[in-house]
């Protein structure tokens, strides 16, 4: 089969086309012909050597999301067949024309989806409920704060807000205002003219937000403590801005008993990110079906082998939703 290797970690032109032997069968496994594939910040790491060679469960080949046809299942797998359309997150290999995925890491794709809008769905939405309802508690009548609110995880945060009957605050670039105002939010602010917890504060009455999901890390971080109400908490899910250090009065986690909370999905365990799955798919799988409210946002596609211009796209942060592989 063809996939996406390369010889040495640097810029995107180091993806290449190749063949590769087909990966074998597990007990837990779907073996999928993939039709669509995510990429993610992630993918971007790994090319550049961020993970070192990694083997992230399934594959040491690149790419964590796929959406396909079962042509194989192994004989622990309940529920899935030969023929079945499924969607998901892999433990990499995604970036190939055959993948496998555990069947507890898979959902049907929902009626009236295709292959590429299917595959736009697992990472940045199974993250998004993650980080929004599951650690951050969002309910009817909070309001939320999502950062990079036209990227992947971002655009998919502000619908699932929105459809939770949150007031939703969003940061992105003034380019991408309509369409952010589009998935859901009330209040777009522009990061890089705007005072982000100035605004909150405005339009909260000095309030602040129950909730911050924060994809960005220190630049931001200040400013999310001090756009959190009493009680508030701060999900960080990436590092976009940077990782370095930060600091914050105790005394403001203490007496307005704010909560910092952190989660990537790589690093979990495998019963974790079941559970992940699990949740997102109960709570959310049928409001995709055609005609529902949730969309998944697609910037562009680009062929397999055209992977490093999908990157390329990636890093000129221009994107508004995901950018999707395709492998016929």
């Amino acid at each position: 089969m063809k996939a996406i290797l390369f010889a040495e970690f640097g810029e995107a032109d180091v993806l290449k086309l190749d063949d590769v032997p087909t990966p074998e069968v597990r007990p837990n496994d779907l073996l999928v012909r993939v039709h669509a594939a995510g990429v993610n910040r992630a993918d971007l790491t790994h090319r550049r050597g961020g993970y070192g060679r990694p083997d992230f469960g399934d594959s040491t080949i690149m790419g964590l999301e796929i959406a396909g046809e079962v042509i194989e299942v192994g004989r622990e797998v309940h529920g899935y067949k030969a023929g079945d359309r499924v969607m998901g997150v892999v433990g990499g290999g995604a970036y190939a024309e055959i993948s496998r995925i555990d069947w507890r890491m898979a959902m049907p794709i929902p009626a009236g989806l295709d292959y590429v809008h299917a595959g736009a769905i697992p990472e940045v939405f199974v993250t998004a409920h993650e980080a929004l309802l599951h650690l951050g508690r969002l309910q009817k009548g909070d309001a939320v704060l999502v950062h990079a609110a036209a990227g992947g995880v971002g655009s998919a945060a502000v619908q699932l807000a929105h459809a939770t009957g949150a007031t939703v605050f969003a940061t992105s670039e003034a380019s991408k205002h309509n369409r952010v105002a589009e998935l859901g939010a009330d209040h777009v602010i522009d990061y890089k003219t705007q005072d982000f917890a100035k605004i909150v504060a405005e339009k909260t009455g000095k309030r602040g937000v129950d909730v911050v999901v924060d994809f960005v890390g220190a630049p931001f971080f200040s400013k999310n403590i001090a756009s959190l109400a009493n009680g508030g908490r701060l999900i960080q899910v990436g590092l976009l801005g940077g990782g370095g250090e930060v600091s914050v009065e105790l005394s403001q986690i203490l007496y307005r008993h704010l909560q910092i909370i952190g989660t990537v999905m790589k690093s979990r365990t495998q019963a974790e990110k079941h559970q992940m799955v699990r949740r997102f798919r109960e709570h959310w799988l049928d409001h995709f079906n055609e005609g529902a409210r949730l969309q998944p946002v697609v910037d562009s596609t680009f062929p397999l082998a055209k992977a490093a211009d999908a990157h390329r796209r990636m890093e000129s942060s221009q994107n508004v939703g995901k950018i999707i592989l395709t492998i016929d």
